[in-house]
C-alpha cells in the first residue's frame, strides 16, 4: 500500500466533495473510488466493489425528487485516512423531506478510496 500525504488525499477529498455539490456522485464513484472499495452504512453488511457500489448508489439516487443541501460542517486528513462531517437535506419521491447529520471515514490508496464506512442514525 502506498502512503499518500495527508495534503494529499485532503486535496482529492475536497475534489470529492465539489463533485457531490455538483450533483456527480456517480461520476465520483468512477473518480474516487478503487476497484476493489469496500462501502458500508452504520452496521449494515458492506458493499464490495466498485460496480456494486455505483448500482447501491443509483437505486439510493432513485428515490431522490430533490437535492437541498450538502454541508460540510467538519473534515480532515492524516496519511491515508479522511473524515468529514456533513448534513444533507432532500426530497424524497414521494414527497417526505430527509435529514441526515453523518460522519464518514475514508481510507485511501493511491488516490482512491479503498474503504468508506457512513455513521448516522437511521
Amino acid at each position: 500500500m502506498t502512503t499518500a500525504t495527508a495534503a494529499n488525499v485532503h486535496h482529492r477529498l475536497t475534489e470529492l466533495f465539489d463533485y457531490i455539490r455538483a450533483g456527480r456522485i456517480l461520476e465520483a464513484i468512477d473518480e474516487f473510488y478503487a476497484e476493489d472499495v469496500v462501502m458500508q452504512e452504520n452496521s449494515a453488511p458492506p458493499t464490495i466493489g466498485r460496480q456494486a457500489n455505483l448500482e447501491r448508489e443509483r437505486q439510493f439516487l432513485s428515490t431522490v425528487k430533490e437535492w437541498r443541501g450538502f454541508e460540510v460542517t467538519a473534515h480532515g486528513a492524516g496519511n491515508d485516512a479522511t473524515f468529514y462531517e456533513t448534513v444533507m437535506d432532500w426530497i424524497a419521491k414521494d414527497g417526505t423531506p430527509v435529514h441526515i447529520e453523518q460522519a464518514v471515514v475514508t481510507k485511501w490508496r493511491d488516490g482512491r478510496i479503498v474503504h468508506e464506512r457512513f455513521y448516522h442514525n437511521p
